[in-house]
């Protein structure tokens, strides 16, 4: 396990990129969200990886992608810093399953742990919007929050909902939570 890798999922257009974005401005470690990258590098070619088009090829990518982080993350280390996860193994091996069956996310979990308190980013309606990354609404955003929310706590994890406030004092939540323990 690494104490120092947080690990932000939740809703998708919950604001979590955007917190991530803020952490980095704060001089954080940061990673980008698996899945964007995934869909901008299919879209600038003429990959079928979508999650709209294959979702258990984008998550089957995700997944590598989200480990290779998770372990270039702990290349780096940096035992007196936080590094922010915008989603993670978790994120993508859950998607996995809902696309295949296929039961890859207890194992997965156990190999590529973090920090036990998660950040949850709850549905949000205000603030949710579709882009050319984003396609799916918001019920299927809610309903991918709704199995994250379940999983987490059965993977070992707490979970901590972030707060629907401006992305400062979100941070500023995020970083005293942690600085508690």
């Amino acid at each position: 396990m690494h104490e120092r890798f947080v690990l932000v999922t939740g809703c998708s257009g919950g604001g979590k990129s955007t917190l991530i974005e803020e952490l980095a401005r704060r001089g954080h470690r940061t990673v980008q969200e698996p899945g964007r990258r995934i869909v901008r590098e299919e879209l600038a070619g003429e990959g079928s990886a979508l999650p709209w088009i294959d979702l258990a090829a984008f998550a089957r990518r995700a997944i590598r992608m989200a480990v290779a982080d998770w372990r270039r993350a702990r290349e780096c280390g940096d035992a007196d810093g936080w590094t922010f996860f915008d989603r993670g193994v978790i994120d993508a091996a859950s998607a996995f399953e809902v696309a295949t069956g296929r039961k890859v996310l207890a194992p997965l979990a156990r190999r590529y742990r973090y920090r036990p308190l998660v950040f949850l980013a709850p549905p949000w309606p205000e603030i949710h919007t579709g882009d050319a990354e984003r396609r799916h609404g918001f019920a299927a955003a809610t309903e991918e929050y709704e199995r994250l929310a379940g999983v987490l706590p059965a993977l070992g994890y707490e979970t901590r909902l972030l707060p629907k406030v401006p992305v400062a004092e979100c941070a500023a939540f995020v970083l005293a939570a942690l600085e508690r323990g």
